[in-house]
């Protein structure tokens, strides 16, 4: 049960290399969608269930998630607008899901088939819930969730006094002043889930027919298929059926098509220069695009852009528009100098993958906090969509190819995500027929989930030790106050007489 959109990306890689080697895999696919799509040429079979949206709306969904990206909202509204957008996004997703679920027949012969394990990406609840209903192990497949909800369902440890939280703009190494924050955000975080996940909690307790939150119904996984790895994210504590699979869309490199390896081999010593905003994003306003052509046109290298925005009269010569372009097999090629993108996990590990130095221009999501860990590398640079300017933009693109720190920095950091045991794909297969084979993880489960908060805090233990320690000196002062007295009160007879 995947989630539509660059979510389905990473996951498809996992799906197809499952059906290639040997298991049957059913996909299913809401009617209207962006990216998910059936076909007899795929290697796993697709099945079709109707959502109450039409295009029109999804895209009308997907609209109010972007709005705003390139130009900032007020300080003080912004995270309330950002949560709005995202709550836009997800009613109309959930809307979705409720249809499936209510969907009689495609429930029935799911129930009817033997399964052995639901794959989903928890950042909707469909697939947890088809789960917990059909009495599946689930393997989850995300990079992370709104307001740390993975974390916490997980009960893993997550000290805010070296766990920067989301959007804090804060490294793993804090002052105190950034701790205090990094606390406070903490706090705030564990509020907004209430917020964001309210509708996943209702879905989930009307349906399964028994009070439960979302955050309780996920803690149930098997195995979570993370994302990232330490060359990206800040160590931290992890759990025993966390399994990180940074890169797993890094795939080996294909030769270029013949024109676009024309178009790099004429870039000479100066190389080229990959430009993309994502699977969502492919144009920018006029007015920023124009800053953007004309900083191109100062540079001595080439440029490939994805872009289907309004082209100016005269596009400079070194600028390839392209409605789609192979990403990976680009950053691979010997040529590539510098690439520019929006921060999302895809494009940054293809960038670590291949070794290239990066500009990042952050739009929305956990964007912001994925550039600023790739930043605090040193193997690039953050400037803001809001107002970028050709001057911002050269003098970055000047530095990432010129200053061969960020470069050699990037090459061993490349080095390091590259040298590992098990490639990512590889070591998703594994977990997930492990999981499938021993029907469960659960001896990777930790007791943390029986526990009440204030059990998992030991506040009843130090509760009651601190009224053994206050009783057992209240009885000493006690008996000291009556000795006291007593001695105090044959001094005073010895006196008189």
């Amino acid at each position: 049960m995947p989630v539509d959109g660059s979510h389905w990306l990473s996951m498809k890689l996992l799906v197809n290399e499952l059906a290639v080697r040997g298991h049957e895999v059913v996909v299913l696919v809401p009617e209207t969608s962006l990216l998910i799509e059936g076909s007899e040429k795929l290697p796993y079979r697709t099945e079709t269930f109707a959502v109450p949206y039409t295009r029109a709306g999804l895209a009308q969904s997907i609209d109010w998630l972007k709005e705003g990206i390139f130009y900032k909202s007020p300080v003080l509204t912004d995270l309330s607008v950002n949560v709005q957008r995202l709550l836009n996004f997800t009613g109309t997703q959930v809307r979705g899901c409720e249809a499936l679920l209510y969907n009689g027949p495609t429930m029935q012969q799911l129930r009817r088939r033997s399964f052995d394990l639901l794959l989903t990406d928890p950042f909707l609840p469909c697939g947890a819930i088809i789960a917990a209903s059909l009495s599946l192990p689930a393997v989850y497949f995300l990079r992370g969730m709104p307001c740390g909800l993975d974390t916490q369902a997980l009960q893993c440890p997550s000290p805010p006094s070296f766990v920067p939280r989301f959007q804090s703009g804060s490294t793993d190494r804090m002052n105190f002043g950034q701790r205090v924050k990094n606390l406070v955000m903490s706090v705030v975080e564990l509020q907004l889930c209430r917020i964001m996940y309210a509708q996943f909690d209702e879905l989930a307790s009307r349906y399964l027919g028994q009070e439960v939150t979302y955050r309780e119904l996920i803690g149930r996984g098997a195995i979570w298929l993370l994302r990232y790895d330490f060359t990206f994210e800040y160590p931290r504590p992890v759990m025993p059926n966390m399994v990180f699979i940074g890169g797993i869309n890094c795939a080996r490199a294909q030769s270029l098509p013949e024109d676009l390896e024309e178009f790099v081999e004429g870039s000479g010593e100066h190389g080229f220069v990959v430009f993309t905003l994502g699977s969502m994003v492919s144009s920018m306003p006029p007015e920023k695009a124009a800053e953007v052509f004309k900083a191109f046109s100062r540079i001595p290298q080439r440029v490939m852009w994805r872009y289907t925005g309004p082209v100016p009269d005269h596009v400079p010569e070194n600028v390839k528009l392209m409605k789609w372009l192979p990403q990976n097999d680009l950053l691979a090629h010997p040529k590539a100098r510098a690439f520019i993108t929006h921060g999302g996990t895809h494009g940054i590990y293809e960038g670590i993958c291949n070794g290239v130095p990066m500009v990042m221009l952050p739009l929305f999501g956990d964007q912001g906090d994925n550039v600023h860990r790739v930043a605090s590398r040193g193997v690039g640079i953050v400037l803001s969509i809001y107002d970028i300017t050709a001057e911002t933009l050269l003098e970055a693109l000047d530095k990432v190819i010129n200053d061969s720190s960020y470069s050699s920095k990037m090459k061993k950091l490349s080095g390091i995500h590259n040298d590992r045991p098990i490639e990512p794909l590889d070591l998703a297969v594994y977990w997930t027929e492990f999981v499938m084979r021993h029907k469960g993880a659960d001896h990777l489960r930790p007791a943390a989930h029986h526990l009440n908060w204030v059990q998992y805090h030991s506040l009843d233990v130090m509760g009651f030790l601190l009224v053994v320690v206050v009783t057992v000196a209240l009885i000493i002062i006690k008996c000291c106050s009556l000795c006291l007295r007593q001695c105090c009160g044959r001094l005073r007879k010895t006196k008189v007489e």
